[in-house]
């Protein structure tokens, strides 16, 4: 017997749909079925629901039913117990998303067979170091699979940031963002940064600055192992936000530190992922 995850889009019929599908298919098999509290209350799967906090433990995988967003929540649900993620593409870009939720069945008689593979991706660990931090940011640690983002409060102005690698300070940036982000974050918030394109299973940061008020406006590519510190400096608060989740808003003299984190992404594929015909696909390059 088998233990299965599902982490559900909230607002997509066909995800919820999906969900009730399948779990019936597993229960039929004699596997079991865990779903999220909240996610469970809302796709109508209550008799298996559980804790956040209990989710991971002991899963054999984690199945995402919904768009690279619900991935980066997945990932960040289970990620610390290295529970392998199979991503089921409901979304609309689908850079991490695997197969298409009518062929779920099939591939999870594969899974369950030992026939996939599984492809690691690197994780940023995230330390917020707070005072005065909100109780929703504390201070603690996250992990992301895409990026950690500090930038100007909704209705600010630029921030000034003060960047230190490995302990030396390098210069403070006047910016309406910087964003500490993976390989696999390079195609998100930082490609629209016009930050460079890196491949997924690389193990390496990008700093990027958004919009910066100064000369220097290149990203700087750094060592998987080097620590980046960011300090809210100047007068003005700044917002933290890791894989699209708002941590809350850190004021001058708070800090975010960065690094490679030990734990890894493990995404569950069938086959070599084609990393170069994902983006020709999603960028409409293939005519060109």
């Amino acid at each position: 017997m088998a233990v299965i995850g599902l982490v559900v889009h909230h607002q997509r019929d066909e995800a919820a749909a999906t969900a009730q599908r399948v779990t019936a298919w597993l229960l039929e098999r004699g596997h079991q079925v865990r779903v999220p509290a909240a996610d469970a209350a809302v796709v109508g799967l209550g008799e298996h629901a559980v804790a956040d906090e209990a989710f991971p433990r002991g899963l054999d995988l984690a199945v995402s039913l919904g768009g690279d967003g619900t991935i980066l929540r997945t990932v960040d649900q289970v990620s610390l117990f290295e529970v392998p993620v199979l991503g089921v593409h409901l979304g609309q870009l689908g850079y991490l998303t695997e197969v298409e939720p009518e062929a779920l069945e099939a591939v999870l008689e594969r899974f369950l067979a030992g026939d996939h593979d599984l492809e690691q991706r690197m994780l940023l660990q995230v330390s917020v170091e707070s005072s005065s931090a909100a109780e929703a940011t504390g201070p603690g640690q996250h992990v992301a699979l895409n990026e950690a983002v500090l930038e100007k409060t909704p209705s600010g102005h630029t921030v000034r940031l003060a960047v230190w690698v490995n302990g030396r300070f390098f210069t403070t940036y006047a910016t309406d963002a910087l964003i500490v982000a993976t390989p696999t974050g390079s195609t998100a918030y930082a490609f629209s940064a016009r930050g460079p394109i890196v491949a997924p299973t690389h193990r390496s940061l990008q700093l990027t600055p958004v919009s910066p008020h100064m000369l220097f406006d290149r990203t700087l590519v750094l060592n998987p192992d080097d620590e980046i510190r960011l300090v809210v400096s100047g007068h003005r608060p700044a917002t933290l936000s890791v894989d699209g989740r708002n941590l809350g808003e850190l004021v001058p003299g708070d800090a975010v530190v960065c690094t490679g984190s030990p734990h890894c992404a493990r995404l569950v594929t069938f086959g070599e992922r084609d990393f170069h015909a994902i983006l020709k696909t999603k960028f409409g390059l293939e005519d060109r």
